[in-house]
This record gives C-alpha cells, sequence and structure tokens, in this order.
C-alpha cells in the first residue's frame, strides 16, 4: 500500500495506468480505523490489477482540498487519472470491492 502526499499524488494517482483507490484518512478518525483492514485486504485482493494508496488528511491539506474531501474516511477510485467512485463513510469490504469492480 503507498503512502501518498501532496507531493507525490500527481506522479502516482493522476499519471496511474493503473486504477487508484486511494483512502483519504486521518490518525484521530475512528471510523478510519475500522475500514483500514478492509482496505489492505482489497489491496491484497487486486494486486497487480489496483494501486491502493492511502493520504493523511491532515498532513496534506492540498490534495484534501483539491479533491473536496469534507469528511473522513472518504475513498476515491481514479481511472486516467480523474476520480471515477467516491465512497463516504465506514462501509463494508464487499461494497468497496464491488465498485473496484466496476473500474477495473
Amino acid at each position: 500500500m503507498l503512502e501518498l502526499n501532496d507531493n507525490n499524488f500527481n506522479d502516482e494517482v493522476i499519471k496511474s495506468e493503473t486504477v487508484v483507490l486511494v483512502d483519504f484518512w486521518a490518525e484521530w478518525c475512528g471510523p478510519c480505523k475500522m475500514i483500514a483492514p478492509a482496505v489492505e485486504n482489497i489491496s491484497n485482493n487486486f494486486e497487480g490489477k489496483l494501486k491502493v494508496g492511502k493520504l493523511d488528511v491532515d498532513s496534506n491539506p492540498v490534495t484534501s482540498s483539491t479533491f473536496g474531501i469534507r469528511s473522513i474516511p472518504t475513498l476515491l477510485i481514479f481511472k486516467n487519472g480523474s476520480p471515477v467512485e467516491q465512497i463516504v463513510g465506514a462501509v463494508s469490504e464487499s461494497i468497496i470491492s464491488a465498485k473496484v469492480e466496476n473500474h477495473i
């Protein structure tokens, strides 16, 4: 799983030829911690077909603001450099997987 930040986001996500799932989270966020294992499993289950990264919204305000992240956890799926799906809140692994499968 990639550690994303304001500096590497463009290269790792926007320029990626692979579909990317980005988890916008914060250390203090309980629901973020709840979905972390699901995001980790998805990273493993879709290895080779999907890039997965986490972006700490507190440490990376520019990217968070660019994509209008107002509540966390927010998961964005990027395809060809653009967000194509948004998932807000603590949802089940099966919901995230289904949305990922729609784009890979």
